[in-house]
């Protein structure tokens, strides 16, 4: 089975301003438009592997949405992140008979500001800290498109690491493996209140983080997101060109969420 990052989602009140602060930030954020039955839109920010950044915010109260709800509950930041399957039908079989239970597929659309329509299929498990499936019907290229919109004055390239917070690590690992095929195997950094397990997807690493029992920084840290947003991604790295300024981004522009820029190793 081959699945590989597609996109990382980031929930946001207003998509103008949200745009608008992406760009300050010197990234090149793309309108998407609006999804099919009209409750959310969405503008992209697309990297050089074709991976990327979804703005997305709801036109209208939706409350039987996954998003709408944890945008309910905690406000912005983010809220899911997506694999992109070669064949999403295998991938939901193969799951299954390994002990993850996904749903779907499930058909989705959108039709950007040009008049173009986009299709494709998407399937979830029940638990948040597992990431869904998005795979395409129409061309890739139409749902993300290539050139200079995948070029960014911040200098950025890639997503390199997602960070996922869950509850229990055995059993987020557990999951991971009956979706991937693989087994992963916790580790603890004791001294900080953590144990994580960290997968690799081609050239992205996701790495998913739990709290310990007791004291630790780490461990406050990541409790009080999962007493807040419940278990999902927590944090992104983004890879940039040499020369280019690292560090964490600014979180009043991020709309909740953690961002962080750091040297492109190739």
């Amino acid at each position: 089975m081959s699945l590989s990052l597609d996109h990382v989602v980031l929930l946001v009140d207003d998509l103008k301003k949200a745009t608008a602060d992406f760009r300050s930030l010197g990234f090149t954020v793309v309108n998407g438009g609006d999804h099919s039955g009209g409750a959310t839109h969405n503008a992209l920010v697309i990297f050089e592997d074709g991976t990327y950044l979804e703005l997305i915010a709801y036109k209208r109260p939706a409350p039987e949405a996954r998003w709408w709800q944890a945008g309910a509950r905690s406000g912005e930041g983010l809220v899911d992140y997506a694999l992109l399957p070669d064949n999403i039908s295998n991938v939901i079989e193969e799951a299954g008979r390994r002990g993850l239970a996904l749903d779907g597929p499930n058909e989705g659309a959108r039709q950007r500001p040009d008049g173009v329509r986009l299709e494709w299929q998407t399937s979830r498990a029940a638990t948040t800290d597992v990431p869904f499936l998005c795979g395409d019907i129409t061309p890739r290229d139409r749902r993300v498109p290539e050139g200079d919109v995948r070029r960014h004055a911040n200098g950025t390239v890639a997503i390199v690491a997602v960070t996922v917070a869950v509850t229990n690590l055995t059993v987020s690992a557990q999951r991971y493996g009956a979706l991937l095929a693989d087994t992963f195997h916790p580790l603890i950094l004791a001294g900080l209140g953590i144990q994580y397990a960290s997968i690799r997807l081609g050239n992205v690493v996701v790495n998913l983080a739990a709290p310990l029992p007791g004291a630790g920084a780490g461990a406050a840290t990541l409790r009080h997101h999962l007493d807040r947003r419940g278990e999902g991604p927590y944090a992104l790295a983004f890879a940039v060109r040499a020369g280019c300024k690292e560090g964490p981004i600014d979180r009043s522009l991020t709309h909740g969420a953690h961002l962080e820029l750091i040297a492109n190793s190739k």
